[in-house]
């Protein structure tokens, strides 16, 4: 079972491990010109090294070297984290053709495949486990490679795919952790300790970005791990619990999808309409946007763990919650009723009123 000393020794050597191993992967980086400029659709104003990721990977090796975590998948999670990591980082030195990055996510999600670590079944209310046959491997490299690039579309603001994705491995762990899942928590410890180690750098104003080879990284590893544990979770909703963890990147991308569908767009034209750039023109700060959007992924993280182990009544309740939610975040973003925002106009107008009857308190 669970060994926590070597978990906490594993976590503190992931940690110490990215942000030691910053430094000379942001020199390297700079040596070898692998560094985002600013332009108009991004909101940093200076020269920044990119190649960050190669330090959250190498973290997490160490930290999963002291645990060396006992499961049959995880060479071959190794080897498509190596694939996806190699691809993150030519893209973010030499720029890649979407097809190019999209064949090395291919490549990635191959081995697990092909190892047999796929989506088998989703449980469903009435109807029980429905067995997905065939369709399982459509089903699986769906899953890797739409949550590796929902990683990625959320990496525009300084430290955002970072928090974000170490809010949704913490919900992952503790799952894990009440599941019994030794090698997913395992997995989960090391990702969040580089993960922060690396968050010391990337926060507000970053030193350096992530990059593709980070968000690329990050992406595949939650996907793989989802697998491992949240879709072989027993609940009669089975299937919802790894979209409510990993929630505000899979509906940020869906919002992004349908946009750019609406206004003829190509679906991998990049643009400035996502939720952290919503928020920034709505007039938050960077760090504030920010924080707003780590609230909304640990809000969804702890539903999906109320989710997870409450009854069916219960179960229903929070999924019109997220729902919700979901709605609100859609209102932000702005695609809902072409621009009119119902929910957050009346929500602005209840502050509105009680501002007013303070100050009439007051006067």
């Amino acid at each position: 079972m669970f060994n926590e000393i070597n978990m906490g020794i594993a976590f503190i050597v992931a940690f110490a491990g990215a942000l030691i191993l910053t430094y000379p992967v942001k020199a390297f980086s700079i040596k070898i010109g692998a560094v985002d400029f600013p332009n108009h659709r991004k909101i940093h104003t200076k020269v920044t090294p990119r190649i960050g990721g190669i330090a959250i990977f190498l973290g997490a090796l160490a930290g999963a070297l002291v645990l060396q975590p006992r499961h049959e998948h995880v060479p071959e999670i190794l080897l498509g984290a190596i694939v996806i990591v190699i691809t993150g980082a030519l893209d973010d030195r030499f720029g890649l053709r979407p097809v190019v990055k999209l064949t090395g996510q291919l490549i990635a999600a191959s081995f697990l495949v092909s190892d047999g670590l796929i989506i088998e079944y989703i449980t469903l209310p009435l109807l029980g486990q429905v067995e997905l046959g065939f369709a399982s491997v459509l089903v699986t490299v769906f899953w890797i490679v739409g949550i590796t690039n929902a990683i990625n579309l959320i990496d525009g603001l300084d430290g955002l795919a970072t928090g974000v994705s170490t809010i949704a491995l913490s919900s992952m762990l503790v799952m894990a952790l009440v599941d019994g899942r030794v090698a997913a928590a395992y997995l989960c410890i090391v990702l969040i300790g580089a993960n922060l180690g690396f968050l010391y750098h990337n926060f507000y104003p970053a030193k350096i970005y992530m990059g593709d080879t980070g968000s690329n990284f990050l992406g595949f590893m939650i996907a793989a791990v989802s697998i491992m544990g949240l879709f072989k979770n027993i609940t009669l909703f089975s299937f919802i619990i790894p979209v409510i963890v990993l929630a505000v990147p899979i509906f940020d991308t869906l919002f992004a999808i349908i946009r750019r569908a609406w206004n003829k767009e190509g679906i991998m034209t990049a643009d400035n309409k996502h939720i952290h750039y919503q928020l920034l023109a709505a007039g938050y700060s960077h760090r504030t946007t920010v924080l707003i959007i780590y609230a909304f992924s640990a809000l969804f993280g702890g539903l999906a763990i109320l989710f997870s182990y409450s009854s069916q009544t219960v179960a229903v309740l929070v999924t019109i919650l997220v729902l919700f939610l979901l709605h609100i975040f859609a209102e932000v973003a702005g695609i809902v009723m072409g621009g009119k925002r119902p929910v957050l106009s009346f929500i602005a107008g209840l502050f509105r009123q009680k501002r007013k009857h303070d100050d009439n308190g007051q006067s």
